[in-house]
């Protein structure tokens, strides 16, 4: 039986107080490491999100893709159309594709030194290091350096770190964390990555 409009009130009113609640505790205001990971699509998709809504904030934004970098996609040319952002795509392609891992070492090496430029800017309210959890799993970035950086970065930046396989030392530290978990693809059904989806 449905509720009737005075259980509905009440039951909504009790809620209404719960978030409220937990409004007022929340009173610090800093920045904030969120760390995207897991297996499934979105990772990486959730982060330009937050691209978009810092932009709407008139916040500046940093990028730093570590891994990819084989072909372009549709978040690199539109972001890049704006003067706020600023964009780097480091890597020469996933590691299955390069096959050479003295060059993918050199390349997170060059994405985390530029990496390490913009979370020293208090000028960057956001900075994104896109697939840098897989430079980490692969050690070719030592967790200890990121954390020392993210401890030591100006205390309103906010960053996003994606890629599979998050450090647990990583997700220990971060403030959220969201792991993406796959129920279906459309990729496994044998269907191209598809631009404005994948790419």
């Amino acid at each position: 039986m449905a509720d009737s409009s005075a259980q509905h009130r009440a039951r909504t009113q009790r809620h209404k107080e719960v978030v409220d609640a937990k409004i007022a505790q929340a009173s610090e205001s800093r920045g904030v490491v969120l760390v995207h990971t897991g297996n499934g699509k979105g990772k990486s998709s959730a982060a330009f999100g937050m691209i978009a809504r810092a932009l709407g904030h008139n916040m500046r934004v940093g990028v730093v893709q570590f891994i990819k970098g084989s072909f372009s996609t549709g978040e690199e040319a539109f972001f890049r159309r704006f003067p706020e952002v600023e964009y780097h795509v480091m890597g020469d392609g996933f590691t299955w594709e390069t096959q050479d891992k003295q060059r993918d070492i050199a390349s997170a090496q060059a994405a985390w030194n530029l990496a390490c430029d913009m979370l020293r800017n208090p000028d960057i309210a956001l900075v994104v290091l896109d697939e840098i959890n897989i430079a980490l799993k692969l050690r070719y970035i030592e967790i200890e350096q990121v954390l020392e950086a993210l401890r030591n970065r100006p205390a309103k930046q906010h960053v996003v770190l994606t890629g599979r396989a998050a450090p647990d030392a990583l997700i220990e530290y971060a403030d959220t964390v969201t792991e993406m978990r796959p129920v279906k693809h459309a990729f496994d059904m044998g269907i191209q990555a598809q631009k404005g989806i994948e790419l």
